[in-house]
């Protein structure tokens, strides 16, 4: 892992909010989120918005990493929602290095649209093993294929 290159992380992208990341595409139905909130029915999820910033964060500390060896890990996310984003709207995202020690790196993130700031925070990552976390994901998966032989199947008495 080079700190230094890590260290000078700068990025600045743009997009358009998709129907995919909407309230109402991510709901299983409209009605889940109730008359009282169809207004924001056409909004981008926080959590995809967060997502977006996550994964952008990511990809930048991982082009620096040996991808054989190390892999990325979101640790915490601090982010404070400001505003909505309604399909379609333009989003300007950008992101920096805000601090850096031994094997993590906490970036201060911000979006906005046309008219103003919709969120802002720090996403704090921790560079792992690969085959650390390729054992874990292992074992899990082992343990769901696992109670997958105890549990009945749907519609089976």
């Amino acid at each position: 892992m080079d700190h230094s290159q890590i260290s000078q992380i700068f990025f600045r992208e743009i997009f358009t909010v998709p129907d995919q990341g909407t309230l109402r595409h991510l709901s299983s139905s409209a009605a889940d989120i109730g008359t009282s909130a169809s207004g924001i029915r056409d909004a981008m999820a926080p959590g995809q918005l967060v997502a977006v910033l996550e994964s952008i964060c990511a990809r930048e500390v991982q082009s620096h990493l040996n991808e054989f060896e190390d892999v990325v890990v979101a640790s915490s996310v601090q982010c404070l929602h400001r505003a909505p984003l309604p399909q379609g709207a333009l989003v300007t995202v950008h992101g920096w290095v805000l601090a850096l020690c031994a094997r993590e790196a906490t970036f201060w993130v911000l979006a906005s649209d046309e008219q103003e700031l919709v969120c802002e925070g720090t996403i704090c990552f921790t560079m792992v093993r690969r085959s650390q976390i390729e054992m874990k994901m292992q074992r899990k998966r082992e343990a769901i294929e696992r109670r997958k032989l105890f549990t009945p199947a749907r519609g089976v008495n």
